[in-house]
């Protein structure tokens, strides 16, 4: 993890491989942003045009380098773009300073020090400055590097992640500098976790894995941890976890994590869905469609994560996470469409895809969290193809049974920088889920099937019970190229929103 220091260092004196500087797109052209006034003051009140001759307009995310003058300590300002001037009295966005510094981090990969001069006017920038830096310098690199490994003297390894990162014009002394700093570093620490879990291949992340995984950091971090494993699965009746992992042999696991405060007066439950790889079983996914299905546990990373963040931050609440664990393999022994899988809750489910599996694992799961009566659930998944053609691949649907905590969560998510939009249960989708077989079928209409697998999970969920759903299946695992602080890979989406969420809850701001 990259290291994050609020520096008492002046521009001028700082001694790194690269200072950063944010520069604004201006009427007349680049601007350069409050923080920088020393590095411009080396370039004798002209770095502006400078990056004007380079080429730079000071777009969002746009990355110019150039030699430092003489006068600074370091070889090379790296100028990021903030994109256009705030109006009069008005503060850069949070989200923008947090895509730029990550879009710093990530250019800046392989050195090992480098100071952030951008613009801090209080606490909530030194957070977004500090998370984007250390979401921006994350790198998935524990199965590269090999021709080193092997004896060769080529390294052909990838470059690190930057070492360390120093926030200028943030104030050591300061409580709340100081407790921001700390938080971004917990946030932004846990959603490289949950990166980590995803990206890492399924042959070693099984459902055993990710849940020794999950109980070694619980018992470093004071947290409480349960396994059922598959023989307690199929005693307890777990029909939906068990229906989707006996087909492979890397059998299922339910991990429950509790995180408790003494003074709570509140209790979430989170609700991750685990497919740690999704063939589709029987139901077997397109060729073209299966490369990425180890990110189908994203949701259960983002809980764990999340849960971890919690006690780490040693918020006034109780957290419960639940992470439903399976892997979806054909086999003799997989569940074939027709079969007719009984409940945890004692509901029969006829299932006709084995591919809409997310839904059966949750389900036991949400029945699960319902017995201990938290104040709200919220399930985490990357449940279905249909929310990313409705929404794209970089924003999650949020559908939930009480529209106050469906706007809540969605104003939460905003403030946090993960793009999200409030989604409909309509009644009438419901019958199209009538089986004749069953008490309900785990497919229904194929248009608005995001909102179906939404309508099927609020099943499960406990009489009088809060509870929100959260489809991630666009933003958590990112194809394309890196952008901001979002790399390519497992993004870590929905951490930051369910962290935040712990917080609002802990101090009653909610709703």
């Amino acid at each position: 993890m990259t290291a994050l220091t609020l520096s008492t260092a002046g521009a001028a004196t700082l001694r790194a491989d690269a200072l950063v500087v944010g520069v604004a797109k201006g009427p007349k052209g680049a601007i350069v942003a409050a923080g920088a006034e020393a590095v411009d003051k080396a370039f004798d009140g002209k770095l502006a045009g400078v990056l004007d001759a380079l080429g730079a307009s000071g777009a969002e995310g746009e990355v110019t380098k150039l030699p430092a003058p003489a006068g600074l300590k370091v070889p090379v300002v790296l100028a990021v773009g903030l994109g256009s001037v705030p109006e009069k009295d008005e503060s850069f966005d949070e989200e923008v300073l947090r895509r730029a510094a990550g879009a710093a981090a990530r250019a800046l990969h392989g050195s090992k020090k480098a100071g952030f001069a951008l613009p801090l006017e209080d606490a909530s920038a030194v957070t977004a400055v500090a998370e984007g830096a250390l979401l921006g310098a994350y790198a998935f690199t524990a199965y590269q590097g090999g021709e080193k490994k092997a004896g060769k003297e080529k390294d052909s390894g990838p470059k690190q992640p930057l070492a360390e990162v120093a926030l200028l014009g943030a104030k050591p002394r300061d409580k709340e500098h100081k407790a921001a700093a700390e938080r971004a570093t917990v946030v932004a620490t846990e959603v490289n976790v949950a990166r980590d879990l995803v990206n890492t291949p399924p042959n070693d992340l099984t459902p055993e894995a990710f849940a020794a995984v999950a109980s070694a950091a619980a018992k470093e971090n004071g947290i409480k941890v349960q396994v059922l494993d598959e023989k307690a699965l199929l005693k307890g009746g777990y029909g939906g976890i068990m229906g989707v992992g006996k087909g492979s042999e890397n059998l299922p696991r339910l991990v429950k994590l509790t995180y408790t405060h003494p003074k709570a007066e509140k209790t979430l439950a989170f609700v991750g869905k685990g497919i740690t790889y999704d063939s589709g079983g029987i139901s077997l996914k397109p060729a073209g469609h299966n490369e990425t299905m180890k990110c189908d546990m994203a949701g259960a990373a983002a809980v764990f994560a999340s849960v971890v963040a919690a006690a780490k931050l040693g918020l006034r609440v109780n957290v419960t996470g639940w992470l439903a664990l399976a892997e979806n393999m054909p086999s003799g022994s997989a569940t074939k469409p027709g079969d007719v899988l009984r409940m945890y809750s004692g509901k029969t489910v006829e299932v006709l895809n084995t591919d809409a599996e997310g839904r059966l694992v949750l389900g036991d799961a949400l029945t699960k969290a319902s017995e201990d009566a938290p104040d709200a659930i919220v399930d985490v998944a990357t449940l279905t193809g249909a929310m990313v053609l409705a929404l794209g691949d970089r924003t999650f649907g949020i559908m939930a049974n009480d529209d106050s905590f469906r706007t809540a969560i969605h104003e939460i998510a905003e403030e946090v920088g993960e793009s999200s939009w409030p989604m409909p249960l309509p009644a009438e989708l419901r019958k199209t889920m009538d089986s004749p077989t069953a008490d309900i079928a785990n497919m229904g209409v194929r248009m608005g099937g995001g909102l179906v697998a939404g309508l099927f999970l609020q099943e499960f969920v406990g009489e009088g019970i809060t509870w929100a759903h959260l489809d991630i299946a666009g933003p958590a695992f990112h194809e394309g190229a890196p952008h901001g602080y979002t790399p390519k890979g497992g993004t870590g989406s929905a951490v930051r929103t369910l962290v935040r969420l712990a917080e609002r809850t802990a101090t009653g701001d909610l709703g």
